[in-house]
């Protein structure tokens, strides 16, 4: 079996763009993976159309090892964010197509699974006036929807530091949301890199009565010290890592031991087989898995393959039913939340279908989604509707 080429399709929203791409075969068999580029998309097109040329074209599907290092490396160049994009994507096709040739799901070609469900976590759900009221209300449709865990940033546009009085509106935040979910369900804080160390520290100090699952991102990325000082003076477990494209990378992350989840995102970071090469390694650090997910069904779907066969990994972000549901309908076989769980499909494949005339009702639009800018959470960029 030979790829023969690969078309790609751009479901287009106001703030998030997924790029689906199909990876057609000699055999007929069809496969699709997919990522959410955020204000990359066209870069990602354009550097898939050379790697068509470059490395896709003949290339054997069933030998993904080889197609993902001839990608990586074959440019001679330092792989970043679209590159690994565009990898991750051509991987999961490929891992599709090798699962309905055999016949058998991608989780039984990954050495087979170690439950039979995966805890989902919903964000997306809180676009709406930013007041505890609203909140609370927004919070308890999530719990009615089955959901037992979701995650928030309640800060605002907060930059480097929060003052007393927006410290205080979002305590009243997170105290609405723990008053609508109850004790029991999970709550995880959210902080995209925001803050420096030492507000951060306070930050989770005083979020802390409200039990938070985990504290993610709370400073930015680049500087790992800053992270280590923050996760020694709190008493959460730290989660990080989205922004990071390459499972190499997060060697030191490791060394440091500054984390306890670690979350790749399977679109950015070369696709299934890397991540769950990744979780190997953060098992062996004692950490758990939590990927990131703002992609639609087919990027759930391939997160899902690397949930059922890794035996620390956690949970998996969920916007789907919240943020662009309508969405859902582009795909055949979407994975669903049944009282707070995705459960193991035994579809062959990633178990999905990109239905390409569904997707052409969607058509890629200037996506803009800027987390500095007053309303964000609401995810209607300026303009939008």
């Amino acid at each position: 079996m030979r790829i023969t080429g690969i078309s790609t399709h751009v479901v287009g929203t106001p703030w998030r763009n997924l790029t689906y791409v199909q990876v057609h075969t000699d055999e007929g068999i069809t496969g699709v993976g997919e990522t959410r580029m955020l204000g990359h998309t066209d870069a990602l097109i354009g550097y898939l159309r050379e790697a068509e040329a470059n490395h896709i074209l003949g290339a054997d599907p069933f030998a993904v090892e080889d197609l993902v290092r001839r990608m990586k490396y074959g440019d001679y160049g330092r792989a970043g964010e679209i590159v690994m994009s565009g990898i991750a994507v051509v991987e999961m096709a490929c891992w599709d197509i090798k699962g309905k040739a055999l016949g058998v799901p991608v989780w039984q070609l990954l050495g087979g699974k170690v439950t039979d469900r995966v805890k989902a976590y919903a964000n997306g759900w809180y676009t709406t006036e930013r007041t505890p009221e609203a909140y609370h209300k927004a919070a308890q449709g999530v719990v009615e929807r089955g959901y037992r865990a979701l995650k928030i940033d309640p800060f605002g546009t907060g930059h480097f530091e929060l003052d007393h009085r927006q410290t205080l509106y979002a305590v009243s935040l997170i105290e609405a949301v723990r008053d609508a979910i109850g004790p029991e369900a999970e709550l995880m804080l959210e902080m995209h890199g925001r803050f420096s160390p030492a507000t951060a520290v306070r930050l989770a100090r005083e979020m802390a009565p409200f039990a938070p699952a985990w504290l993610e991102e709370p400073v930015p990325p680049e500087n790992l010290k800053a992270l280590e000082k923050v996760a020694a003076k709190v008493d959460m477990p730290v989660a990080t890592g989205e922004r990071v494209h390459d499972r190499i990378e997060f060697r030191e992350l490791f060394e440091s031991q500054a984390v306890d989840i670690i979350q790749p995102d399977v679109g950015h970071l070369g696709g299934i087989w890397e991540t769950r090469k990744l979780a190997a390694t953060a098992e062996t650090h004692y950490m758990l898995v939590a990927p990131h997910n703002v992609g639609g069904p087919v990027l759930t779907a391939a997160s899902l393959q690397v949930g059922f066969t890794t035996p620390n990994f956690k949970i998996l972000e969920h916007f789907n039913d919240f943020a662009d549901a309508e969405i859902k309908k582009v795909v055949k076989g979407a994975p669903e939340v049944v009282d707070g769980y995705f459960q193991l499909s035994d579809a062959p494949g990633l178990g999905v279908e990109l239905d390409v005339d569904a997707a052409a009702e969607f058509p890629q639009q200037q996506a803009r989604f800027d987390l500095w800018a007053e309303g964000w959470e609401q995810r209607r960029p300026k303009g939008a509707r």
